[in-house]
């Protein structure tokens, strides 16, 4: 991992840059451009810009890389904010709005997302941004040849591991699992499936002030996981490694140098698919498994575009139009919030069934660390990020899970406090 001042400083710098180009930029098609901040880069980036090249202006979209907190603080500093930012944590909406940074915005006509979703993007009864893009984390991928017959259940989850771990120990086939460990939002995110699916009412309360991190529905989350993730042979290369591997190199394992059957994360995962894909086979996806068989937890995230002025509010409302993002679902790789875009706008029929299935879950819950407040939310080495990778060390090295669960809650409980986020 970068430690954390590098990647600051990195940002800054990169915020001073874009500051001036914002400052210098001259008048293009009769009019200043709309600066718009997102964190997407590569070809997101690029798909992302033919879609503002729809937009009836000129619109100039830069990346603020991983950290845009830090870049947007640095730009409000300068006092060279972007009209509009993408942000991928609702909780910084929420925060620039107290802070006074943002423009209010209208409710969009006509655009709905799925229910819950919209109250996170509001204080104090005004909207303040819009869902843009969302993403599916409730998923594993594996390849069929390797896995034919995924687990239906979480029990099955742990049998298979336990078995596949067991010939991995003899030499006779790959590792159950992948985890890219050194990307503590990773275990975070196999954190909050799994408390989904045992205490689904206990999710949405650990946003809040009153959050009890150490209460029963914690500790059960924890030790589902320390099941799974304490089996011997489960990982590549072991548990240290994994907490060496990235996420990238985790699907890279499976789709590729083929040393684990299956990995955990979201529909983003595609993307490093079509890069190191070996061969024609092509990974195919199961649900996160929960409790029964028939339906398991349905965790999502997704990013918010905000206006720093009022100059870019027209360009946000015009970014809730179902035609607004035609480019990126001709393309691929994007899953829209808005569940009025019709389902046969996908061209990527992954994405239009996870699309059909954010509509009908019944237990869809917001990803759970991007609504924490302040440090606790999470980054590289800090937060519950950080927490988690303590976690998974202690339980996949030796140490019992009664005792690693009692660290992890009284760290949670202790960030949580110092964030202001509970106890």
């Amino acid at each position: 991992m970068t430690p954390p001042g590098r990647v600051r400083r990195r940002t800054l710098l990169r915020a001073a840059a874009a500051g001036t180009v914002a400052a210098t930029a001259g008048c293009t098609g009769g009019g200043r451009a709309v600066q718009v901040a997102v964190v997407w880069s590569g070809a997101e980036l690029a798909r992302f810009r033919e879609v503002v090249a729809g937009y009836d202006g000129p619109v100039q979209a830069i990346s603020a890389g991983n950290d845009i907190d830090a870049f947007l603080r640095a730009r409000h500093l300068a006092g060279t904010s972007p009209d509009v930012a993408i942000l991928p944590r609702p909780g910084l909406v929420t925060e620039y709005a107290r802070r006074g940074w943002l423009t209010p915005l209208p409710a969009p006509p006509g655009y709905t997302v799925p229910g819950g979703m919209g109250d996170l993007l509001t204080d104090r009864g005004q909207r303040y941004g819009v869902w843009v893009k969302a993403a599916h984390k409730s998923l594993f991928w594996h390849l069929p040849s390797v896995l034919p017959q995924p687990p239906a259940t979480w029990d099955d989850l742990v049998a298979l591991t336990r078995r596949l771990g067991a010939r991995a120990r003899r030499g006779d086939g790959p590792a159950p699992l992948a985890i890219g460990a050194a990307d503590g939002w990773v275990l975070t995110d196999w954190f909050e499936n799994v408390l989904a699916d045992v205490a689904p009412d206990a999710y949405d309360a650990l946003a809040g002030p009153d959050a009890d991190w150490q209460g029963r529905p914690v500790r059960d989350a924890l030790d589902r996981l320390a099941e799974i993730w304490s089996v011997d042979g489960a990982f590549p290369g072991g548990a240290r490694r994994a907490l060496l591997t990235q996420f990238e190199e985790s699907v890279i394992q499976v789709v590729h140098s083929r040393r684990a059957a299956m990995v955990f994360e979201g529909d983003f995962t595609d993307d490093v698919v079509h890069r190191f894909q070996r061969g024609p086979e092509a990974p195919t996806t199961f649900r996160f498994p929960g409790n029964r068989a028939d339906g398991g937890p349905l965790i999502v995230g997704g990013d918010a575009a905000v206006a720093f002025a009022p100059s870019g509010v027209d360009l946000v409302a015009w970014l809730t139009d179902a035609a607004a993002f035609r480019p990126w679902l001709r393309s691929g790789g994007y899953l829209s919030p808005s569940v009025t875009v019709p389902l046969a706008s996908y061209a990527d029929p992954v994405r239009r069934r996870l699309a059909g299935e954010m509509r009908t879950a019944g237990t869809l819950r917001f990803d759970l660390s991007d609504r924490l407040p302040g440090p606790f939310t999470g980054t590289d080495g800090v937060g519950i990020w950080r927490i988690m990778q303590d976690f998974f060390a202690d339980v996949t090295g030796g140490v019992r899970a009664g005792e690693a669960i009692r660290r992890a809650t009284g760290q949670l409980a202790a960030a949580a406090r110092s964030a202001g986020g509970g106890r």
